[in-house]
């Protein structure tokens, strides 16, 4: 063949990438020796071993240190020893060690690729051009964030001891995510690689010494299941931050349920690749390889569920077959391949038995006509189409090469099938109207939207997700939160209640007898068993009855704070009226709110009086914040602005505390409604009357029906409703501690983002127990990649 008639082929010839030099560096280290501790290489103290093996052919690279139990007691130990020094150490000089990694990683860069590559599967071009130069982009990145600290994020400091935990797909690159900021933040780490791919965190760990990172600041320990779950339970971890799979987050977060760890987790995704009838066609199939067929689809926010305008589906899906028979498929160090190896024998079977299921549930799947090479774990790209939205292949995360499609009609139908999913990490939009894209971005349920675009990442920019695709964010000022600790001012631990519902002593003199009512839906309703809880004054006589709620009346508060679309809609100048308005109305009723809480509590007229006043003036507060806590615009080193953007985390369920039962809730309440949020409150068990002389001021103060719901009666019952209910977006607790750890438990259901007191109130008088950290509760960060440009 000519080089004309090549070219009209065009067919490629072989081009490897040479090796040799990362078969050397295999060759020189002794992986008995593989775990990373306090500065020092070990072996395991068990003298186990697991092997790491190349996907392209099967073959064994290397025989690593297995870490157990005591292996990681060990590294915590380490990282305990060096955490106050390299925390009190200034923002310049943490700036410097992050800047020498970096700047060490460009030096051995192409080692890093190729080692990736070889222990991976991926495709050379993916970990030379894009994994290890992001990596090296996060750690130069964040060597400013280290320096700015002080000046970016006061009243914060550097959570601890971090344990985390990261997967196979992006081995360094996820290492880069996490290690990165929480070295910005004056923490110190114990990583944990995944087992089918620890070589690329050992020649990080190498260069850390070389970078002159203090022993101690950084600790890799190799291995499996029993290391992962070391380091999930250990007492001396205070922060798990932790990339994989759902089914794990969900173990994860009920085994730190109590443990007063804080916790990120990057999860599984099932993203919508959405096509609008006036798409650039040819791009959209040259995003649509990139969303679906990079990394061989082994990528958790993978454009795997194409979503296509019908009028131009069949032109659409003519132009995927083509291209698609135009994949190479072969060793993933020829600078030719498009796709490698799938990482392992076991997810290459994982994605056959699901792309079999499929099949059987209705869908049609197509490959190109091609040679799969004779050794490693190779599959052919797939095309399911005829995919009902039920279909195995479009619900569950295939991890593979597959992707799945149907059609749509219109872009209302575009995004309740885009949203038609347990997960929510990312979404693609592809439209040449830029006014219908950003229209859809916002009402996708996805913590990530790129338009006319797909799998663009920097460091500048949060990655995360809503729903069961976890919560907590990666890169950028988002990110750096989640390595850092608000200075909260504590209250007393919180006992657990011990009101019964034996009568109490009848108040003397003739009196009307009132039972307050539940709020649901903007009405007085009462509850649904018609039981009463007797609340006593502070002299031990009855004061009135508040209904009992029950799991119904949960169910009916949640299905009307769900069915408020008014309110998340409404504008922030609007939010922040009507919040203005409650302030106005309830200090109408400041004197009647101040002998309440005097004749409940016992407080002095003075001490009750300026709990009304604070409580108006937390409303004030943020009334005026409403409209002015907002997202960022980051401007990434490529042609995009990505519009950070503050969205409403959805239903909030909030567990009053007994301290300050009035400020309690409204310091609570406010900051969820500023934010858009529709409430469910749950009040103080002792001191719900206070919560009921609310309604009226609600009911005349513009309110939308649905905004606010409260419901009275025994705090651990409606707390723990509220945490399996999968139509509760966020749940704030502070109760006892029993309480506290139920309800973050059983927060699984849906991955609810939970924050809780951990047994203790907080002082709400305080100026520390307002602003800006009760607002970033409030909200979930969207992130919205806008390209410019021809």
């Amino acid at each position: 063949m000519n080089i004309l008639e090549r070219y009209h082929a065009m067919e490629y010839g072989p081009a490897p990438e040479a090796r040799n030099e990362a078969d050397a560096w295999l060759a020189a280290r002794d992986f008995g020796k593989a775990l990373f501790i306090g500065g020092g290489w070990k072996a395991a103290s068990s003298g186990k071993t697991f092997e790491t093996s190349d996907p392209s052919s099967g073959k064994t690279l290397a025989t690593l240190s297995d870490a157990n139990a005591a292996d990681i007691d060990a590294a915590v130990a380490a990282a305990a020893k060096a955490l106050p020094k390299w925390s009190a150490s200034s923002g310049y000089q943490r700036a410097k060690v992050l800047y020498a990694i970096g700047r060490a990683m460009q030096r051995h860069q192409r080692l890093f690729a190729v080692l990736e590559t070889i222990d991976n599967g991926k495709p050379i071009r993916e970990s030379r051009d894009i994994d290890v130069p992001l990596a090296i982009r996060h750690f130069i990145h964040h060597a400013g964030w280290a320096q700015a600290l002080d000046k970016d994020f006061p009243g914060h400091k550097g959570v601890g001891v971090v344990g985390q935990i990261i997967p196979w797909n992006f081995p360094l690159l996820m290492l880069a995510w996490k290690v990165a900021p929480a070295l910005a933040a004056g923490c110190t780490v114990v990583l944990k690689p995944a087992e089918f791919t620890p070589l690329t965190a050992i020649l990080f760990a190498e260069i850390c010494e070389r970078a002159g990172v203090p022993k101690g600041v950084v600790n890799i320990v190799q291995g499996g299941p029993e290391a992962g779950a070391a380091i999930v339970n250990h007492p001396g971890i205070q922060k798990i931050a932790f990339t994989g799979s759902s089914e794990v987050g969900k173990i994860i977060r009920k085994a730190t349920a109590g443990s007063g760890k804080k916790l990120s987790l990057e999860l599984g995704g099932k993203s919508a690749f959405i096509v609008f009838e006036d798409a650039d066609l040819d791009s959209a199939v040259e995003g649509l390889v990139d969303g679906i067929w990079f990394n061989q689809g082994q990528v958790c926010c993978a454009g795997s569920r194409l979503l296509v305008q019908e009028g131009i589906a069949d032109a659409l899906i003519a132009k995927v077959k083509t291209r698609m028979s135009r994949l190479r498929v072969g060793s993933p160090l020829d600078k030719n391949t498009d796709i490698g190896p799938l990482v392992d024998l076991t997810q290459l079977d994982r994605v056959k038995g699901l792309i079999a299921e499929g099949a059987k549930q209705g869908a049609i799947c197509w490959q190109p006509d091609a040679t799969l090479p004779s050794s490693g774990y190779y599959h052919l790209p797939t095309l399911a189409t005829g995919v009902s939205p039920a279909n195995i292949l479009a619900q569950e995360e295939v991890f593979g090469p597959v992707l799945a499609t149907m059609t749509f009609r219109n872009t209302e139908e575009a995004i309740e099938l885009a949203n038609n999913t347990r997960y929510g990490l990312a979404a693609s939009v592809w439209s040449e109207n830029v006014n219908l894209a950003l229209h859809v971005a916002p009402q996708l349920k996805a913590g990530v939207v790129w338009i006319n675009g797909t799998n663009m990442f920097d460091a500048a920019c949060g990655f995360g997700g809503y729903r069961e695709s976890g919560f907590g964010r990666e890169g950028g000022r988002e990110g750096m939160f989640e390595y850092l600790a608000a200075n909260l001012p504590l209250g007393p631990e919180i006992k657990p209640a011990t009101l019964s519902a034996e009568p109490v002593e009848q108040p003397d003199g003739d009196t009307i007898d009132r039972t307050a009512k539940l709020f649901i839906g903007g009405k007085q309703v009462r509850p649904d068993g018609n039981y009463s809880l007797p609340i006593a004054d502070a002299k031990g006589r009855l004061a009135g009855e508040v209904g009992l709620g029950s799991r119904k009346d949960i169910r009916d508060a949640v299905s009307a704070a769900r069915a408020c679309k008014g309110w998340p809609e409404a504008t922030a100048y609007n939010r922040s009226q009507v919040l203005y308005y409650l302030a106005e109305n309830l200090s109408g009723r400041a004197g009647e709110f101040a002998a309440r809480l005097t004749e409940l509590t016992g407080a002095s007229s003075k001490m009750a009086r300026d709990e009304v006043d604070l409580s108006i003036e937390r409303l004030f507060l943020y009334a005026g914040l409403a409209d002015k806590f907002e997202g960022r615009v980051h401007q990434p080193p490529a042609r995009a602005v990505t519009l950070a953007m503050h969205e409403p985390v959805g239903v909030v369920g909030i567990v009053a505390s007994y301290g300050s039962p009035l400020l309690g809730l409204i310091s609570l309440i406010a900051p969820a409604l500023a934010m858009g949020n529709t409430v469910v409150a749950v009040p103080s068990e002792r001191y719900p009357l206070l919560a009921t002389d609310l309604y009226q001021v609600i009911e005349y103060s513009d309110v939308p029906a649905g905004a606010i719901n409260i419901v009275t009666g025994r705090t651990a019952e409606l707390a723990a409703v509220l945490a399996k209910h999968d139509d509760v977006d966020g749940l704030w607790v502070f109760a006892d501690a029993d309480t506290c750890a139920k309800t973050e438990a059983e927060s699984i259901g849906n991955l609810k983002r939970v924050w809780s007191g951990n047994g203790h109130t907080l002082d709400w008088a305080s100026s520390e127990a307002a602003g800006d950290v009760f607002l970033r509760r409030a909200v979930e960060v969207k992130n919205v990649w806008v390209p410019y440009g021809d």
